[in-house]
Protein backbone atom coordinates (compact mmCIF):
# COMPACT_ATOMS: atom_id res chain seq x y z
CA UNK A 1 0.00 0.00 0.00
CA UNK A 2 1.23 3.66 -1.06
CA UNK A 3 1.31 6.81 0.47
CA UNK A 4 -1.30 8.69 -1.46
CA UNK A 5 1.05 11.82 -0.82
CA UNK A 6 4.23 10.51 -2.27
CA UNK A 7 6.11 13.56 -3.62
CA UNK A 8 5.45 13.85 -7.16
CA UNK A 9 8.03 13.23 -9.77
CA UNK A 10 8.01 15.17 -12.54
CA UNK A 11 10.87 14.35 -14.78
CA UNK A 12 11.68 10.85 -16.24
CA UNK A 13 15.75 10.43 -15.63
CA UNK A 14 17.59 6.98 -17.14
CA UNK A 15 16.85 3.82 -14.79
CA UNK A 16 19.69 3.77 -11.85
CA UNK A 17 20.94 0.21 -12.86
CA UNK A 18 21.63 1.69 -16.70
CA UNK A 19 25.17 1.95 -16.89
CA UNK A 20 24.59 4.66 -19.60
CA UNK A 21 23.35 7.64 -17.38
CA UNK A 22 23.49 11.09 -18.72
CA UNK A 23 21.27 12.79 -16.17
CA UNK A 24 22.18 17.06 -17.07
CA UNK A 25 21.81 17.70 -13.44
CA UNK A 26 24.36 15.69 -12.75
CA UNK A 27 26.85 16.72 -15.16
CA UNK A 28 28.87 19.25 -12.97
CA UNK A 29 29.10 17.11 -10.49
CA UNK A 30 32.41 15.02 -9.29
CA UNK A 31 32.06 11.99 -10.62
CA UNK A 32 28.76 -7.81 0.08
CA UNK A 33 29.18 -11.12 2.38
CA UNK A 34 26.49 -11.64 5.04
CA UNK A 35 27.62 -10.54 8.29
CA UNK A 36 27.08 -12.49 11.35
CA UNK A 37 24.13 -11.59 12.76
CA UNK A 38 22.48 -12.73 16.32
CA UNK A 39 19.07 -14.03 16.32
CA UNK A 40 17.83 -12.34 19.40
CA UNK A 41 18.43 -8.83 20.44
CA UNK A 42 16.04 -7.34 23.11
CA UNK A 43 16.42 -3.53 24.22
CA UNK A 44 17.24 -2.80 27.96
CA UNK A 45 14.87 0.13 27.95
CA UNK A 46 11.90 2.10 25.76
CA UNK A 47 13.39 4.93 23.94
CA UNK A 48 11.41 7.53 26.27
CA UNK A 49 9.43 9.44 23.84
CA UNK A 50 6.98 11.38 25.86
CA UNK A 51 6.02 14.41 24.55
CA UNK A 52 6.56 14.85 20.70
CA UNK A 53 6.52 18.90 20.85
CA UNK A 54 10.09 18.09 22.62
CA UNK A 55 11.66 17.41 19.21
CA UNK A 56 9.75 20.39 17.48
CA UNK A 57 11.65 22.87 15.60
CA UNK A 58 10.79 26.85 17.35
CA UNK A 59 8.38 28.64 16.39
CA UNK A 60 10.73 31.28 15.14
CA UNK A 61 12.52 29.04 13.18
CA UNK A 62 9.64 27.48 11.21
CA UNK A 63 8.35 30.75 9.80
CA UNK A 64 11.93 32.08 8.63
CA UNK A 65 13.58 28.54 7.33
CA UNK A 66 11.12 27.38 5.36
CA UNK A 67 8.10 28.41 2.87
CA UNK A 68 4.91 25.88 2.72
CA UNK A 69 6.29 24.66 -1.03
CA UNK A 70 9.33 23.29 0.73
CA UNK A 71 7.57 21.36 3.55
CA UNK A 72 6.44 17.53 3.66
CA UNK A 73 3.35 17.85 4.88
CA UNK A 74 1.91 13.78 5.42
CA UNK A 75 -1.08 12.92 3.82
CA UNK A 76 -4.53 13.91 5.81
CA UNK A 77 -2.48 16.75 7.55
CA UNK A 78 -3.96 20.54 7.66
CA UNK A 79 -1.17 23.11 7.27
CA UNK A 80 -2.11 26.72 6.82
CA UNK A 81 -1.03 30.37 6.61
CA UNK A 82 -2.24 33.54 7.51
CA UNK A 83 -0.64 37.11 7.79
CA UNK A 84 -0.52 37.16 11.71
CA UNK A 85 0.22 34.05 13.06
CA UNK A 86 2.31 32.82 9.98
CA UNK A 87 2.41 28.80 9.44
CA UNK A 88 0.58 26.83 11.65
CA UNK A 89 2.41 23.43 10.72
CA UNK A 90 4.04 21.89 13.72
CA UNK A 91 7.87 20.65 11.98
CA UNK A 92 10.44 18.26 13.31
CA UNK A 93 13.90 19.57 14.41
CA UNK A 94 16.57 19.39 11.62
CA UNK A 95 13.74 18.73 9.22
CA UNK A 96 11.17 19.56 7.18
CA UNK A 97 8.40 17.28 7.90
CA UNK A 98 5.39 18.50 9.67
CA UNK A 99 4.02 16.68 12.82
CA UNK A 100 0.63 15.00 12.04
CA UNK A 101 -2.42 13.50 13.95
CA UNK A 102 -0.84 9.83 13.54
CA UNK A 103 2.38 10.27 15.62
CA UNK A 104 1.93 7.88 17.99
CA UNK A 105 3.36 5.14 19.45
CA UNK A 106 6.95 5.96 18.47
CA UNK A 107 8.75 4.13 21.16
CA UNK A 108 11.19 0.87 20.95
CA UNK A 109 10.65 -1.36 23.26
CA UNK A 110 12.04 -4.24 21.94
CA UNK A 111 14.26 -5.21 18.35
CA UNK A 112 15.05 -8.45 17.25
CA UNK A 113 16.93 -9.75 13.90
CA UNK A 114 14.98 -11.92 11.92
CA UNK A 115 16.22 -13.52 9.07
CA UNK A 116 18.32 -12.61 5.88
CA UNK A 117 16.58 -12.76 2.41
CA UNK A 118 18.49 -13.09 -1.10
CA UNK A 119 14.85 -12.56 -3.04
CA UNK A 120 12.10 -10.88 -2.02
CA UNK A 121 9.64 -13.41 -1.90
CA UNK A 122 11.85 -14.90 0.69
CA UNK A 123 10.80 -12.18 3.24
CA UNK A 124 9.01 -11.98 5.90
CA UNK A 125 5.29 -12.64 4.83
CA UNK A 126 3.32 -11.53 8.31
CA UNK A 127 2.04 -8.21 6.29
CA UNK A 128 3.66 -6.36 8.86
CA UNK A 129 4.59 -2.71 7.82
CA UNK A 130 8.55 -2.13 7.46
CA UNK A 131 10.88 1.02 6.63
CA UNK A 132 14.11 0.02 3.98
CA UNK A 133 17.54 1.78 4.96
CA UNK A 134 20.01 1.83 2.08
CA UNK A 135 22.71 4.08 1.21
CA UNK A 136 25.88 4.46 -0.17
CA UNK A 137 28.54 1.74 1.38
CA UNK A 138 30.33 3.61 4.40
CA UNK A 139 27.43 6.05 4.62
CA UNK A 140 26.41 5.20 8.20
CA UNK A 141 23.78 3.18 7.66
CA UNK A 142 24.25 0.19 10.31
CA UNK A 143 25.16 2.78 12.95
CA UNK A 144 22.11 4.57 12.27
CA UNK A 145 20.08 1.56 12.72
CA UNK A 146 21.98 0.99 16.03
CA UNK A 147 21.24 4.20 16.89
CA UNK A 148 17.53 3.84 16.40
CA UNK A 149 16.69 0.97 18.92
CA UNK A 150 19.75 1.92 21.28
CA UNK A 151 21.86 -0.94 20.90
CA UNK A 152 25.23 -1.17 19.74
CA UNK A 153 25.34 -4.38 17.92
CA UNK A 154 21.20 -4.85 16.77
CA UNK A 155 23.36 -4.27 12.79
CA UNK A 156 26.60 -5.33 13.19
CA UNK A 157 29.16 -2.37 11.72
CA UNK A 158 32.05 -3.17 9.73
CA UNK A 159 35.36 -0.87 9.17
CA UNK A 160 35.17 -2.65 5.77
CA UNK A 161 32.14 -1.31 3.07
CA UNK A 162 30.14 -3.10 1.38
CA UNK A 163 29.46 -6.17 4.05
CA UNK A 164 25.62 -6.11 3.91
CA UNK A 165 24.71 -8.20 0.60
CA UNK A 166 21.31 -9.73 1.61
CA UNK A 167 17.67 -7.92 2.53
CA UNK A 168 18.24 -7.78 6.27
CA UNK A 169 14.79 -7.73 8.29
CA UNK A 170 14.76 -6.73 12.85
CA UNK A 171 11.06 -6.70 13.70
CA UNK A 172 10.12 -3.88 16.43
CA UNK A 173 8.02 -3.75 19.12
CA UNK A 174 6.96 -7.33 17.37
CA UNK A 175 4.65 -5.03 14.72
CA UNK A 176 6.90 -3.19 12.10
CA UNK A 177 10.05 -4.08 10.40
CA UNK A 178 13.48 -2.14 9.93
CA UNK A 179 14.92 -3.37 6.81
CA UNK A 180 18.91 -3.39 5.84
CA UNK A 181 19.61 -3.25 2.06
CA UNK A 182 23.32 -3.92 0.38
CA UNK A 183 25.00 -0.49 0.37
CA UNK A 184 25.70 0.74 -3.43
CA UNK A 185 28.61 2.38 -4.98
CA UNK A 186 30.96 -0.02 -3.39
CA UNK A 187 31.43 -3.12 -2.42
CA UNK A 188 34.64 -5.87 -2.12
CA UNK A 189 32.67 -8.35 -4.78
CA UNK A 190 33.26 -9.44 -8.41
CA UNK A 191 30.71 -6.85 -10.40
CA UNK A 192 28.64 -9.64 -11.65
CA UNK A 193 27.30 -10.32 -7.60
CA UNK A 194 27.14 -6.30 -7.21
CA UNK A 195 24.48 -6.35 -10.54
CA UNK A 196 23.06 -9.29 -8.80
CA UNK A 197 22.49 -7.26 -5.43
CA UNK A 198 21.24 -4.20 -7.72
CA UNK A 199 18.57 -6.50 -9.10
CA UNK A 200 17.05 -7.85 -6.40
CA UNK A 201 17.38 -4.44 -4.07
CA UNK A 202 15.14 -3.09 -7.27
CA UNK A 203 12.53 -6.05 -7.16
CA UNK A 204 12.48 -4.97 -3.51
CA UNK A 205 11.02 -1.46 -3.96
CA UNK A 206 8.54 -2.19 -6.86
CA UNK A 207 7.16 -4.97 -5.65
CA UNK A 208 6.99 -5.30 -1.60
CA UNK A 209 3.43 -4.04 -0.71
CA UNK A 210 4.24 -3.80 3.06
CA UNK A 211 6.82 -1.46 2.29
CA UNK A 212 5.92 1.83 3.63
CA UNK A 213 8.94 4.22 3.15
CA UNK A 214 12.06 3.85 1.90
CA UNK A 215 14.90 5.55 3.54
CA UNK A 216 17.86 7.06 1.82
CA UNK A 217 20.89 7.55 3.43
CA UNK A 218 23.20 11.00 2.01
CA UNK A 219 26.56 11.41 3.27
CA UNK A 220 26.26 14.96 4.63
CA UNK A 221 30.35 15.79 6.01
CA UNK A 222 30.42 15.82 2.23
CA UNK A 223 29.05 17.03 -1.18
CA UNK A 224 26.51 15.81 -3.26
CA UNK A 225 27.28 12.42 -4.83
CA UNK A 226 26.20 11.70 -8.45
CA UNK A 227 25.21 8.04 -7.91
CA UNK A 228 22.93 9.27 -4.55
CA UNK A 229 21.27 11.64 -6.67
CA UNK A 230 20.77 9.32 -9.16
CA UNK A 231 19.57 6.87 -6.73
CA UNK A 232 16.89 9.59 -5.23
CA UNK A 233 15.48 10.34 -8.84
CA UNK A 234 15.21 6.37 -9.56
CA UNK A 235 12.93 5.94 -6.70
CA UNK A 236 11.14 9.34 -7.52
CA UNK A 237 10.78 8.02 -11.15
CA UNK A 238 9.43 4.73 -10.02
CA UNK A 239 7.14 6.28 -7.55
CA UNK A 240 8.55 4.67 -4.34
CA UNK A 241 7.75 6.44 -1.06
CA UNK A 242 11.13 8.34 0.15
CA UNK A 243 12.54 10.16 2.95
CA UNK A 244 15.80 11.61 2.83
CA UNK A 245 18.09 10.86 5.46
CA UNK A 246 21.00 12.92 5.82
CA UNK A 247 23.72 10.95 7.91
CA UNK A 248 27.12 12.50 9.88
CA UNK A 249 25.59 15.57 10.48
CA UNK A 250 28.26 15.84 13.49
CA UNK A 251 31.42 16.20 11.17
CA UNK A 252 32.33 19.53 10.95
CA UNK A 253 36.17 19.87 10.10
CA UNK A 254 35.86 21.91 6.53
CA UNK A 255 39.13 20.04 5.47
CA UNK A 256 37.06 17.04 5.43
CA UNK A 257 34.14 17.99 3.48
CA UNK A 258 35.18 19.96 1.40
CA UNK A 259 34.94 23.39 2.88
CA UNK A 260 31.04 23.19 3.79
CA UNK A 261 29.57 22.67 6.82
CA UNK A 262 26.55 19.42 7.03
CA UNK A 263 23.83 22.35 6.72
CA UNK A 264 25.42 22.99 3.53
CA UNK A 265 25.53 20.03 1.69
CA UNK A 266 22.35 19.14 2.96
CA UNK A 267 20.72 22.23 1.29
CA UNK A 268 22.59 21.87 -1.77
CA UNK A 269 21.33 17.77 -2.27
CA UNK A 270 18.13 19.45 -1.87
CA UNK A 271 18.54 21.90 -4.41
CA UNK A 272 20.24 19.43 -7.08
CA UNK A 273 16.52 17.39 -6.79
CA UNK A 274 14.48 19.83 -6.89
CA UNK A 275 13.54 20.13 -10.30
CA UNK A 276 12.75 16.32 -10.41
CA UNK A 277 9.83 16.52 -7.96
CA UNK A 278 6.62 18.58 -7.92
CA UNK A 279 6.72 18.67 -4.17
CA UNK A 280 9.58 18.40 -1.93
CA UNK A 281 10.80 14.76 -0.17
CA UNK A 282 10.89 14.83 3.78
CA UNK A 283 14.31 14.85 4.97
CA UNK A 284 15.67 14.88 8.32
CA UNK A 285 19.16 15.29 10.06
CA UNK A 286 21.25 12.52 11.86
CA UNK A 287 24.28 11.53 13.46
CA UNK A 288 24.67 7.78 14.59
CA UNK A 289 27.29 9.44 17.03
CA UNK A 290 25.49 11.73 18.75
CA UNK A 291 22.30 10.21 17.80
CA UNK A 292 20.90 13.43 16.46
CA UNK A 293 17.65 12.87 14.66
CA UNK A 294 16.80 9.45 16.11
CA UNK A 295 14.05 10.53 17.78
CA UNK A 296 12.89 12.76 15.32
CA UNK A 297 12.93 9.64 12.74
CA UNK A 298 11.31 7.38 15.07
CA UNK A 299 8.12 9.97 15.13
CA UNK A 300 8.25 10.42 11.50
CA UNK A 301 8.07 6.48 10.88
CA UNK A 302 5.08 6.25 13.54
CA UNK A 303 3.07 8.77 11.78
CA UNK A 304 3.65 7.43 8.37
CA UNK A 305 2.98 3.60 9.71
CA UNK A 306 0.40 4.59 11.45
CA UNK A 307 -1.69 6.16 8.60
CA UNK A 308 -0.14 3.17 6.41
CA UNK A 309 -1.94 0.34 8.87
CA UNK A 310 -5.06 3.11 8.88
CA UNK A 311 -5.56 3.26 4.80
Amino acid sequence: MALSQLPKFTHCPPSLYNTNINLPLLTKLKLPTLTRLKSTLTTTEPIPITEAHNFLAPREETQTQFSIDKLFIPPDTEVSINENSGLSARILKGSNIVLSKYARDARVVQAEFIKSSVKTEDCPSDGLPEFALVGRSNVGKSSLLNSLVRRKKLALTSKKPGKTQCINHFKVNDSWYLVDLPGYGYASAPQELRTDWNKFTKDYFLSRSTLVSVFLLIDASIPAKKIDLEYASWLGQNQVPMTLIFTKCDKRKKKRNGGKRPEENVNEFQELIRGFFETAPPWIMTSGVTNQGRDEMLLHMAQLRNYWLKH
